[in-house]
């Protein structure tokens, strides 16, 4: 696949390890598979501290405090436009809490590993354009969708 992804550490709390940069690739390249999407394409993911997500929360939501994940898709499901300097579609955004991350990972058990390709699959899934905000069914059909790829990453 012909997707590339660009990662930014911006916090110091939770070591961004290799193992941890392959399993945000392989959870993007996971949903961009799953979801048959065949251009080529550029991920941004920023992994930053608590107070960072939250005044982006703050200020591009109106929610004032932190969150685990947002998404900045730079396209409503319309690929027309690709950036032609890098020959891959820019999808937009997504920035992870790295300390939200691991608080909700040893809530629920799971590792670090897993609850980051969660939220990066949660996220990419967003960035092509599903949002579980809109109405009961979209959640329902959006929550399976990551289901299903997290299941085919882990097992």
């Amino acid at each position: 696949m012909k997707t590339k992804i660009f990662i930014e550490n911006r916090q110091n709390r939770l070591p961004i390890t290799k193992d941890l940069r392959l399993i945000i690739r392989a959870a993007v390249e996971a949903t961009l598979i799953f979801e048959d999407f065949e251009k080529p394409a550029e991920v941004s993911v920023s992994i930053v501290g608590a107070d960072e997500i939250h005044e982006l929360n703050k200020t591009h939501r109106n929610i004032d405090r932190e969150t685990d994940v947002l998404s900045f898709p730079l396209y409503d499901g319309e690929y027309e436009d690709y950036d032609m300097s890098s020959g891959r579609l820019n999808l937009g955004d997504i920035v992870i809490c790295a300390d939200v991350c691991a608080r909700q990972a040893r809530e629920i058990g799971q590792s670090v590993g897993e609850e980051m390709a969660f939220l990066c699959i949660h996220s990419t899934l967003h960035l092509l354009g599903y949002d579980h905000e809109t109405s009961e069914e979209d959640e329902e059909d959006m929550f399976a969708r990551q289901s299903v790829i997290k299941e085919y990453m882990f097992g």
